[in-house]
């Protein structure tokens, strides 16, 4: 009697030909590709700051700025990126970032110098990340509505806490992190903690059994409940790691910036939503790059700066962003159709 042997089927469940490369390099090969096309993208951009501007723009100061600038916002991306890959949203990172920055910068934090400050910022952040992830995970609130509340009441707890003043910093050992003294082999102590961020988020969800998870439950969150993964609780972690990311952000800002604002982290959640997407990470859940979303922030602060070295007005630099973000969009739903 002839026996029947299934073929074998690739990730998406379909029949992988026999004779074709296996999933997992097909896989790898869209990754290289998407890469690829952001650095090229980074390079163009890179190409007309060197022509348009070229004393100005590739001096070592102002690309030393560039990396720094990038690394706030590049924290809250991390976060923001583990979020949307398991389908959710965070519309209140940066007003997470404002609260942690002014209840890290308030004259009785500050009595207890550097890890007072840092220690103050992380702990505000992880707390608003807890808010979030108990409402959304246990309270069943869905995470748009959920993080919109908390945009709101993190931005007028802020707005309370300063009474709409700026907070100076005192602390020297603080301020000298945005000092030229402090840079390692002419990198900005902000950011070499970007990159170990970034190494660390990349780790997680490509090497972990955490960062599996977070993807399975954006691609099918039934299906992986049913394959015995505690979503609820996955999304809570994920919320916590997203405020977690926050308050890093926002003792990197203080230290950027010299003190704390209500206004600090203004419209960061689109920016970091836009690089996330830019970068390869879907909305939908279930696929994300780390790599790729640092790229998007990268691309993002670069034309910022180009902008603003050639004196054009901040109408035409946000259309130039709007046009990226949609051209992006467009080629994840044609990768998506034609795979």
């Amino acid at each position: 009697m002839t026996q029947h042997v299934s073929p074998p089927r690739d990730g998406t469940g379909k029949a992988a030909p026999l004779d074709g490369p296996p999933a997992w390099r097909v896989r790898f090969g869209r990754a290289d590709v998407r890469t690829l096309t952001l650095l090229g993208v980074l390079a163009v951009l890179v190409l007309i700051g060197g022509i348009t501007q070229p004393d100005s723009f590739l001096d070592t100061n102002n690309l030393q700025l560039v990396l720094t600038q990038a690394s706030v916002i590049g924290v809250v991306t991390v976060g923001m990126t583990f979020v949307i890959v398991s389908g959710g949203i965070d519309l209140s990172v940066g007003a997470i970032v404002a609260l942690s920055s002014v209840w890290a910068t308030t004259v009785a934090t500050q009595e207890y110098g550097f890890a007072g400050i840092l220690f103050t910022a992380i702990v505000v952040g992880v707390g608003c990340g807890l808010v979030n992830g108990l409402l959304i995970s246990f309270g069943g609130m869905v995470p748009f509505i959920a993080t919109l509340a908390m945009l709101a009441s993190a931005r007028g707890l802020a707005l309370q806490i300063t009474d709409g003043r700026t907070q100076v910093v005192t602390v020297p050992s603080v301020l000298d992190l945005a000092e030229r003294d402090s840079y390692v082999l002419g990198i900005p102590p902000l950011v070499l903690v970007f990159a170990a961020v970034t190494g660390v988020g990349w780790l997680v969800l490509n090497r972990t059994t955490f960062g599996r998870r977070t993807v399975a439950v954006g691609g099918n969150a039934e299906a992986a409940r049913l394959a015995g993964i505690d979503v609820r609780r996955q999304r809570l972690y994920l919320y916590l790691l997203s405020g977690l990311c926050c308050g890093i952000a926002a003792f990197l800002l203080v230290a950027l910036a010299g003190s704390g604002q209500n206004t600090n982290g203004n419209l960061y959640e689109l920016d970091a939503i836009a690089a996330a997407i830019i970068g390869g990470t879907l909305l939908t859940g279930g696929r994300g790059h780390i790599i790729g979303s640092v790229l998007g922030v990268l691309i993002f602060t670069t034309i910022t700066n180009i902008f603003a070295l050639n004196n054009l007005q901040t109408d035409v630099q946000q259309i130039a962003k709007g046009a990226i973000i949609v051209a992006a969009v467009l080629v994840q739903r044609r990768t998506a159709s034609t795979h």
